[in-house]
């Protein structure tokens, strides 16, 4: 697993799939969940065979431990 954060859009994306795995345009489907449910945006991204293969956080910082961000690769 790996996770990556962006902290000028507070952003993190957290991978559930190898490196080796990631290419171009490898998410054929995504799912936003609700926002009002889950206060704020959190979209599941999955590949052409239907596995869950990421998470993307919006707002992130308020969303998931201090912890996780501070384990994350920075992106910007």
């Amino acid at each position: 697993m790996k996770i990556t954060y962006d902290k000028e859009a507070d952003a993190a994306y957290i991978y559930l799939i190898e490196d080796k795995d990631v290419k171009p345009q490898w998410v054929k489907h995504t799912y936003p969940c609700d926002p009002v449910e889950v206060k704020g945006i959190v979209n599941l991204d999955f590949d052409e065979h239907g596995k869950l293969g990421g998470i993307e956080i919006m707002d992130a910082s308020k969303k998931i431990s201090q912890e996780l961000i501070d384990q994350a690769e920075v992106t910007s």
